[in-house]
């Protein structure tokens, strides 16, 4: 049995939604794969994978049947009870990284916000009140709670909504010197993301990352690493963190790990998770048996050699022919990045001009997105097809060939 739908169209928006997107003149309606098809049955090619979320694509298989089982089981039943498919999903988490303990959630910010009260909750307990500062980085992102969008260091997010929470520092990124200048015993967390996403595609260098290990064993400070963007499977290895062999007290992931659907989890350690005790934290959905059984079908088919090897052979692919068309067009002089998170960094000629090329792409049929206005960001599916890598590229090329012939 079809449902009759109402008619919609993108004027809707406009009319009913709360201006604080400006979404494309074309509305997806149909996705399979690493190709999306529009309204007007136009198909584009999805190297945007919803932000870095669509980690096995449009409609896998396996995450359709996984999420079709479960809605015919059980949704909901609160965190009264626990269930089997959070059970599931928070063991193989346990099993996969340095993790001993999970807190399920909904979204990246919901995951930074338990990492971030934890971090807070852990000093005060152990060492009071006064240890309660964090550092974060500049050109940071890590939510839009209040909490989360001031350790985020984007003023544009955080400017405008009263006054913001004391105690965070922000910090150069990928710049030892300028942490250890500002941290000292009352520092109670120091924050990052191995690789910097919405900041412009940024990789953390490995000295970097050991370097704030180090400084956080030293001022007994908690190393938090936001995994929300870089992780599961997004950069080669399951988390960023493992190639760095750099091991934080906690991560928090999400976007990927639910492969479209909401899911987030905090990880961290027995030690510290002790210090979240009944009523402490918590969330009505988190944990929820739809979204966990969906993250445990995208984790078993993600955390597999297959996959990730896969990851690596595609990231090749990807910036060899990037370069080649940087150097061919001579818009970006440089293709930066890890795994399937890359980013082509626009040349002072078209320097803040990211949204005109995401444009372009799309008038050719290409799904790409900015990181800032002078970086074109591609996160696409960890298992997109090779030909449609070809066929995306191509249609990228074409967009970039209009763009310097303009």
């Amino acid at each position: 049995m079809s449902v009759q739908h109402d008619a919609v169209q993108r004027a809707d928006f406009d009319q009913f939604m709360v201006p604080n997107y400006a979404p494309a003149a074309f509305v997806p309606v149909r996705g399979l794969g690493s190709r999306v098809w529009d309204q007007s049955g136009r198909e584009l090619i999805d190297f945007a994978g919803g932000i870095a979320v669509n980690v096995l694509g449009h409609c896998h298989p396996a995450l359709v049947a996984a999420l079709t089982e479960q809605a015919n089981t059980l949704w909901h039943i609160s965190n009264v009870f626990t269930n089997e498919p959070t059970l599931r999903l928070g063991k193989k988490l346990v099993e996969a990284t340095f993790a001993e303990r999970v807190f399920f959630c909904n979204s990246g910010a919901e995951a930074n916000e338990a990492a971030f009260k934890l971090a807070r909750r852990v000093a005060h307990d152990r060492f009071g009140p006064e240890k309660h500062e964090i550092i974060a980085a500049t050109n940071s992102f890590h939510g839009r709670t209040l909490f989360t969008v001031s350790v985020g260091g984007q003023p544009k997010y955080s400017d405008g909504f009263g006054p913001k929470i004391q105690g965070i520092t922000h910090v150069p990124y990928n710049d030892l010197e300028a942490l250890k200048a500002a941290i000292s015993d009352k520092t109670c967390a120091v924050v990052l993301e191995p690789i910097q996403g919405e900041g412009g595609v940024l990789p953390a260098d490995k000295a970097y990352l050991e370097g704030a290990r180090e400084l956080c064993n030293a001022h007994n400070a908690l190393l938090v690493f936001d995994e929300v963007q870089s992780g599961m499977g997004r950069s080669g290895e399951l988390f960023a963190y493992m190639h760095y062999g750099v091991v934080p007290d906690i991560l928090s992931s999400a976007k990927s790990l639910g492969g479209g659907f909401p899911i987030a989890a905090m990880l961290t350690t027995t030690d510290l998770a002790k210090h979240f005790t009944p009523g402490t934290h918590g969330t009505t959905y988190g944990g929820n048996p739809l979204a966990c059984a969906v993250g445990e079908a995208v984790l078993d088919i993600v955390n597999t050699r297959q996959t990730l090897d896969g990851v690596k052979a595609k990231s090749e692919r990807f910036k060899t022919r990037l370069q080649a068309l940087g150097e061919q067009y001579g818009l970006f002089e440089q293709v930066r990045g890890m795994g399937l998170l890359l980013g082509c960094v626009l040349n002072e000629a078209w320097k803040g001009k990211a949204k005109q090329v995401l444009d372009a792409a799309s008038a050719e049929g290409l799904m790409v997105l900015q990181a800032g206005p002078d970086v074109v960001r591609f996160a696409p599916s960890l298992v997109v097809e090779e030909r449609d890598i070809d066929e995306g590229l191509a249609r990228f090329e074409r967009a970039l060939s209009k763009l310097a012939n303009a």
